[in-house]
């Protein structure tokens, strides 16, 4: 999961970092409005932690953008308003969750995962694409009755195609939610081939359908139904 950061704290900021890249998740910050948004108008994330009291501006104003441009980022604000009124008016404006500062960092990683589950999974731990199971709180992946020996990048990246099936995903796009904006800059991104042909390799030799298939020129799409092999 990719999450972007937006605290002007910056001990706060690095230990949710830390503690959160720690669980595997791909973390930037963002320590003003204005360097969030220009990141939010350049990647895709999958969840948003966001301080209201930012040096440059109200973080409402931020949620109020976020939602105008129907971005499908889960909003978890992260204040030290506690009062009745600011959880409503963060709510009503679209954030998925509220908490109050201070927090323990185990309490936010938990609000992350509930509201993925709830918006991207439909409440369940389990997800299942025909004979393809996965947990998403072991990280354990099944075909049909067979434990998948897989990587967490290789889990991240199956949950990501089944979560996206029958989109065509960039190798960009997907290099950039699982490692992070740094891959921007990159001349090729040959390493999400080998990641994504060995997860293809893994699901046929245990007896699984190979659904991945690559768009030439584009990136790869997971199939909701079986295509003839390449």
């Amino acid at each position: 999961m990719k999450v972007l950061i937006i605290e002007d704290h910056q001990e706060l900021a690095r230990n949710i970092h830390d503690f959160l890249a720690r669980e595997g998740y791909i973390c930037e910050l963002s320590a003003t409005l204005e360097e969030a948004r220009e990141k939010l108008s350049l990647f895709q994330y999958d969840c948003i932690l966001l301080d209201i009291g930012l040096p440059d501006g109200n973080g409402m104003n931020l949620l109020q953008l976020i939602r105008a441009e129907r971005q499908q980022s889960n909003v978890l604000i992260i204040s030290a308003r506690n009062g009745v009124d600011d959880k409503v008016i963060g709510l009503e404006k679209g954030a998925d969750d509220y908490l109050t500062k201070p927090f323990h960092l185990a309490e936010l990683h938990a609000r992350i995962r509930a509201i993925y589950r709830r918006k991207n999974l439909g409440g369940a731990n389990i997800v299942e694409f025909n004979e393809i199971s996965l947990n998403t709180d072991t990280f354990e992946v099944r075909v049909g009755n067979s434990p998948l020996d897989t990587t967490r990048k290789e889990f991240d990246l199956l949950l990501y195609f089944i979560v996206n099936k029958n989109r065509v995903l960039s190798r960009q796009s997907i290099a950039a939610h699982l490692w992070g904006d740094y891959t921007d800059n990159l001349a090729n991104f040959d390493f999400v081939y080998q990641h994504v042909k060995n997860l293809r390799r893994k699901i046929s030799n245990a007896g699984g359908t190979d659904y991945i298939s690559t768009v030439y020129g584009l990136g790869y799409k997971f199939n909701s139904h079986k295509h003839e092999p390449e």
